[in-house]
């Protein structure tokens, strides 16, 4: 039996944009969707919640109406969900030790400033033994059709809301699309973990979307940069594209359905990867972990994408 696409719940915009993600990406998946609400998730009642409703009533409506409004807005959807007794942190991690993918809402900022990440998010994606993606709200440059398990737009519900509106009260930002046709990956090739490289492939195939892998090495202090331009640049570039090929090369056997683009740059890996990534479907990249006085953090790559790209990211766990 296949595991659920699980989506954390609060009432707010984010959380509905993720809802809607996860309902589509758990449609392609031919699986159910499962939606978590922590009874901590925020301080006080969750804002669709109206004042004067016991905490558990006003819990289980919220989960109920995001429920109804999803069947309506994505046919043969299964959804479930209801509230734990949990901190946030502790709700969603343990519905993650469930799920396959756990998908988390995220405050979009303006223009190209990407996401505001609270210490709930930060923590989650840490800390999931699963992927986990970030989807905010209001992402409206990629508005179109839905697209449907099988890569076709997908049709409204008839007699159900228009994508964005109303879902039984609970009324979303503008909910972001995938219009676009390409996933992108950062892939480094000195350490190609499976497991990101597998979950970049499945989210191409499952859309009917290009592969694009962008591999970015560091570029060296000045006076280097100006010798190997001149004698080993086009030598260390070359190797690197011979490096990203023998990486992909098994990948592409195994899916010989999804087209790869391969793009191999020379810089600051954060910021190619969401130069490149600008207008993508989805970007996914490696969790990484650092080690700091306060324990154990993302890596600086999986942080700086999280927090500046403009489309949905994927933060996979590996070994």
């Amino acid at each position: 039996m296949l595991r659920p696409v699980a989506a954390g719940i609060d009432g707010s915009p984010e959380s509905l944009a993720a809802a809607h993600w996860a309902a589509r990406e758990a449609l392609r998946r031919g699986t159910a969707l499962r939606l978590v609400h922590g009874w901590q998730w925020r301080e006080g009642p969750a804002p669709s919640v109206p004042g004067g409703v016991p905490r558990r009533d006003g819990t289980e409506d919220l989960l109920t109406g995001v429920a109804d409004g999803l069947r309506a807005a994505h046919p043969g959807l299964l959804v479930h969900g209801r509230p734990v007794e949990k901190a946030p942190v502790t709700a969603l991690l343990a519905a993650a030790d469930e799920a396959d993918l756990l998908v988390l809402g995220s405050r979009g900022l303006s223009g190209a400033t990407g996401y505001l990440l609270g210490s709930i998010s930060q923590r989650i994606v840490s800390g999931s033994p699963v992927p986990v993606v970030l989807v905010r709200a209001g992402n409206t440059r990629r508005d179109g059709h839905a697209a449907a398990p099988g890569g076709h737009p997908a049709a409204p519900a008839p007699g159900g809301p228009p994508a964005g509106a109303a879902l039984d009260g609970f009324r979303p930002d503008p909910v972001p699309r995938e219009d676009s046709r390409e996933v992108v990956l950062g892939l480094g090739t000195g350490r190609a973990h499976d497991e990101t490289v597998a979950f970049a492939f499945e989210a191409a195939r499952l859309r009917g979307a290009v592969l694009h892998a962008v591999h970015v090495y560091r570029a060296p202090d000045p006076v280097t940069a100006a010798r190997l331009a001149e004698v080993d640049g086009p030598r260390l570039l070359a190797e690197h594209e011979r490096a990203v090929v023998a990486a992909l090369g098994p990948w592409c056997e195994k899916f010989p359905e999804v087209p790869v683009a391969e793009t191999v740059l020379r810089g600051r890996a954060a910021a190619e990867l969401v130069r490149v990534a600008a207008g993508a479907a989805l970007v996914v990249v490696g969790r990484g972990e650092r080690e700091t006085r306060f324990g154990t953090c993302l890596g600086p790559v999986a942080h700086a994408v999280l927090h500046h790209a403009d489309c949905p990211v994927a933060v996979v766990p590996y070994t």
